[in-house]
């Protein structure tokens, strides 16, 4: 395949632009891409492109430094800047003070719950909010504060019956 733009040489630089509902496919030479500043390795990354400008810098200020290393598979901050991608399970962990601002940015939260069936997520939800209530309960009885007690265990009843309801659905 050749340049577009000499039309002489072999293209090794591929670019593709979609806008709205069309795309564009530029091929370039070495040079041309030189000339067009295309082949700049320090003018972006993959991590910058998929997070924002900055972020990959963010994420090593907040990290300590470009030297700080899983110690499980031994991927850096540079090795993340260059891909976008971690090593290791371990790696979320080492790097997860810079991480967090990063994945709060891309996603709604930073706890992922997977894709579960309706049914199954509506369950969850009561046994979660019965939980929550028992331990207010818990804590109204230690306060000896009956009155807030007696309303939590009302609420508490109401929703074992929607989750009674769910169940028997």
């Amino acid at each position: 395949m050749l340049c577009c733009v000499c039309k002489e040489k072999t293209a090794t630089v591929h670019l593709t632009q979609i806008a709205g509902e069309k795309m564009q496919k530029v091929d370039l030479c070495e040079e041309c891409a030189k000339t067009k500043g295309v082949n700049d390795q320090t003018g972006f990354s993959l991590a910058d492109l998929l997070l924002g400008l900055g972020a990959s810098q963010e994420l090593e200020q907040a990290a300590g430094g470009a030297d700080v290393k899983c110690t499980q598979c031994g991927f850096s901050q540079a090795d993340f800047k260059k891909s976008g991608r971690l090593g290791c399970a371990q790696c979320y962990q080492t790097f997860a003070e810079g991480l967090e601002g990063l994945l709060k940015s891309m996603h709604k939260g930073t706890r992922h719950s997977g894709k579960v069936p309706e049914s199954l997520r509506e369950k969850r939800d009561y046994a979660e909010q019965i939980s929550l209530l028992q331990k207010k309960l818990a804590k109204a009885i230690a306060a000896e504060n009956f009155e807030a007690a007696a309303q939590l265990r009302d609420e508490i009843k109401q929703v074992n019956n929607r989750l009674a309801a769910t169940l028997v659905a």
